[in-house]
């Protein structure tokens, strides 16, 4: 059975002080990791502070991006290297803003996520399609191109332990969200993919995120569905009390 994984993604938020008063409140109330993964997502800077705030405790700390190269002349990028110093668990990769604002291609992805391994770090890949493209009946090739392609080369281990989180762009920050049958039919579409690329077990093994204005009272429908293995939260995930009730929901 497929533990849930429930991540918050701060994205550009909050402040040092902040982030670290987050930590200091949730950490001991996190349920126990036996029932659910928990992890916040934080800006690079934040993460020493958040890594030694929460060491020992089951909430789990994320980087929202990383270069794919351990070292070198690449002027405000953060290496895997860093990133497993710091004791960082989790790194989200290809989320639809970096795809957007930053041209993150596919290929960029790919040879981040293998990086990622490379250095023990539990990559969560994004994959989602525009509304423009949803209903452009382009779904299926959009969502099959980008998980074969952010995936390309893994091993069937590697993919098992990994996340993909399914985000439909139009849902994300829109105040709009998937019901939780299109929710289901596209994260079962992308474990569909994995299947056929990786095989069943690979398939059956890997955890599958929605994301897409998921909230406290809305999250309980969505882990219902089998194909749904959690979620990757951003505004419900900057308040204390609302991500608490997210994993309460579990």
């Amino acid at each position: 059975m497929r533990k849930p994984i429930i991540a918050g993604n701060w994205k550009m938020n909050l402040t040092l002080k902040d982030a670290v008063a987050f930590a200091e409140e949730v950490k001991g109330t996190v349920p126990a990791s036996s029932k659910v993964d928990a992890a916040v997502c934080a800006p690079s800077v934040f993460l020493a502070h958040l890594t030694e705030a929460t060491a020992g405790t089951d909430l789990k700390i994320g980087a929202q991006n990383m270069y794919d190269q351990e070292s070198g002349a690449f002027t405000g990028e953060i290496s895997p290297v860093m990133l497993k110093e710091l004791g960082v668990t989790y790194v989200v990769l290809g989320h639809s803003e970096r795809r957007e604002y930053f041209g993150e291609t596919d290929a960029f992805i790919n040879s981040k996520t293998k990086k990622a391994f490379e250095h023990g770090i539990v990559p969560i890949v994004c994959v989602g399609e525009t509304l423009e493209e949803r209903e452009g009946g382009k779904f299926e090739s959009v969502i099959r191109e980008q998980t074969t392609n952010s995936l390309k080369g893994l091993t069937v281990d590697q993919v098992k332990n990994l996340v993909v989180a399914y985000e439909p762009v139009w849902a994300i920050g829109t105040g709009k969200s998937a019901t939780e049958q299109d929710a289901q039919d596209s994260c079962k579409f992308v474990r569909d993919v994995i299947a056929a690329e990786f095989g069943t077990e690979a398939a059956e093994a890997v955890r599958i995120q929605y994301g897409g204005s998921v909230k406290p009272d809305n999250i309980k429908e969505y882990m219902a569905q089998p194909d749904i293995d959690g979620a990757l939260v951003g505004g419900a995930s900057l308040e204390t009390g609302s991500f608490l009730k997210l994993l309460e929901a579990i």
